[in-house]
């Protein structure tokens, strides 16, 4: 049986993605800037920026608590 997840160490790991998220965010706009930014590394960039963005909504589901209807 799986035990429960770690509070602590999820929201460890959430900081840790927001922090790769704000980072990414950072670059894309310094390449967008670029005019000759490489197109291909900045769709790259925005797919990983958008699952980053997914596994930070999962995390911060998982650390609010279910509640019983």
């Amino acid at each position: 049986m799986q035990s429960p997840p770690d509070p602590a160490a999820t929201a460890l790991r959430l900081v840790e993605l927001k922090l790769e998220h704000r980072d990414l965010d950072a670059a894309i706009a310094k390449l967008q800037a670029d005019i000759e930014a490489d197109e291909l590394s900045i769709k790259r960039m925005k797919k990983r920026k958008l699952a980053l963005k997914d596994a930070i909504a999962k995390l911060e589901s998982a650390l609010i608590p279910d509640e019983p209807a």
